[in-house]
């Protein structure tokens, strides 16, 4: 797989020059008043100067339909474009010159923005240039137009993965497969998308400590709790009615079994959901559906889960009791163990899925089972997008066998290829300092922690070494 070139980075508004922050609010503005052709012409002076400020785009893309009054000259453009496809705009493809190209292709939208040709030549520049939001933005835009062209879908649900939006990419694939249960392409696109989607879950590199993990998890479940929309009792046994009707009449239609799934899910009856999942999957056509092994993956672990928190509860409400503890312990085996292997299982299947061993090792080490992660991680860091976490992963598996100078190499070598001081980064250095204190080596240790306390000072507890290690001294 390609990767898109690292150009011109995709940038907010709040990181414009403030000269052209303050003419994009008056773009706005402009834009709520109707005056067009000055937003019209604002947006296009700052794109000019920074063509990755999708926000700006979006504002001009706005203005430009509103203008449009129904022109008919994309017929010509449709011609003269006919040529270009949609596949390989997503990563940067083709030898022209992506900057030229976006010129060409912003000045034929000025013209007609509905022109789905001048979209495409928009999405191939924008790939060019290192945008991958901005080619989805495009890619997007033609699906608003042509909604059932399933090349552009496909392209879009891979241009979402670029920009590292896996859910809007799941989100894409769900939706051809509704219509074509057993399209291979949108398979494969939900297959790598529910990868995607894993690894973001199991980033370890941006998580501080494990009560960051447990605190971080317990915040996403009140979060998805408090933002479910709340259907009546009546009206979900409804729907599950006339889903159950027609499973009935139409007992090969994967879409019914998926339609009584989520109703029992909606119920809060995770096992029934299960159970008709099965049942689909127990169809011809069910076998090989990626989305519905993707949805059983997910339902047998949250049964699991389930069963787990309703031990971790008995034990919360009779802290002393060793039965509760014992089932306790007994259930968080059995969701590691189930986790783990349906991990081993999938990389069985895709070996070559690079994201899916990352994932697997992270499993491994996590089970401390670290030769196996280690192996695991050896093999992820040959996928470009899983590099750098693979080499933070190893480091972490050899700093747990206490060899240190090869943790050290792992953490420096993913260190340096990480540009931005962000959290990600500075866990990194907070784990190769501790690897030389770890080897007896303070000097070098509170070297590492000082680059996170001149950037960071309430970073975990590097405050507190340096401080410590200056009183030493």
């Amino acid at each position: 797989m390609i990767s898109l070139p690292l150009r011109m980075p995709e940038i907010p508004v709040a990181s414009l020059d403030p000269r052209h922050q303050k003419l994009v609010e008056n773009a706005r503005v402009a834009l709520d008043r109707g005056t067009l052709d000055y937003v019209l012409e604002v947006t296009a002076q700052v794109l000019k100067m920074q063509p990755g400020c999708l926000p700006v785009r979006r504002l001009q893309r706005v203005a430009q339909l509103r203008q449009h009054r129904g022109s008919r000259s994309s017929g010509f453009m449709g011609r003269a474009l006919s040529g270009l496809s949609t596949a390989p705009f997503m990563f940067g493809g083709g030898k022209k010159d992506p900057a030229k190209l976006l010129e060409t292709a912003e000045g034929f939208l000025a013209k007609d923005p509905v022109s789905v040709p001048a979209l495409k030549m928009l999405a191939e520049a924008a790939g060019g240039l290192g945008f991958p939001e901005t080619v989805a933005f495009a890619l997007d835009a033609i699906r608003e137009i042509e909604p059932e062209n399933k090349q552009n879908l496909l392209a879009l649900g891979e241009a979402w993965l670029a920009a590292g939006k896996s859910t809007d990419a799941l989100k894409i694939a769900d939706d051809i497969l509704k219509d074509r249960p057993t399209d291979a392409d949108a398979q494969n696109l939900m297959r790598k998308a529910s990868v995607a989607q894993t690894v973001t879950k199991h980033n370890w590199e941006t998580k501080q400590s494990f009560r960051d993990k447990l605190r971080d998890e317990a915040q996403a479940v009140s979060l998805e709790q408090s933002a479910k929309v709340v259907t009546g009792d009546a009206m979900t046994q409804r729907l599950l009615d006339e889903a159950l009707a027609r499973v009935a009449k139409e007992p090969n239609n994967l879409n019914h079994y998926r339609s009584v799934s989520q109703a029992y899910k909606q119920m809060g009856n995770l096992e029934e959901a299960l159970s008709w999942v099965r049942k689909a999957r127990e169809q011809p056509v069910g076998k090989s559906d990626a989305a519905l092994e993707k949805t059983e993956s997910e339902l047998a672990t949250a049964v699991i889960e389930k069963h787990s928190k309703e031990a971790e509860a008995a034990v919360a409400a009779a802290p002393g009791d060793a039965t509760a503890l014992a089932k306790m312990a007994a259930a968080q085996k059995e969701l590691a163990d189930f986790k783990l292997a349906e991990s081993k299982r999938y990389v069985e299947r895709y070996p070559n899925d690079y994201p899916a061993r990352f994932a697997l090792g992270s499993l491994l080490l996590e089970s401390g089972q670290t030769d196996a992660a280690i192996g695991q991680f050896q093999q992820a860091q040959k996928g470009p997008q899983v590099r750098v976490q693979s080499l933070v992963g190893l480091g972490r598996c050899f700093k747990a066998k206490r060899l240190f100078d090869l943790a050290v190499a792992q953490l420096t070598s993913a260190k340096n290829e990480l540009s931005t001081m962000d959290d990600a980064k500075k866990d990194v250095i907070y784990e190769l300092g501790a690897c030389y204190e770890l080897m007896g080596k303070p000097e070098l240790a509170i070297e590492e922690f000082k680059v996170i306390y001149s950037e960071d000072i309430g970073f975990r507890d590097v405050a507190d070494k340096i401080n410590a290690f200056y009183s030493k001294s």
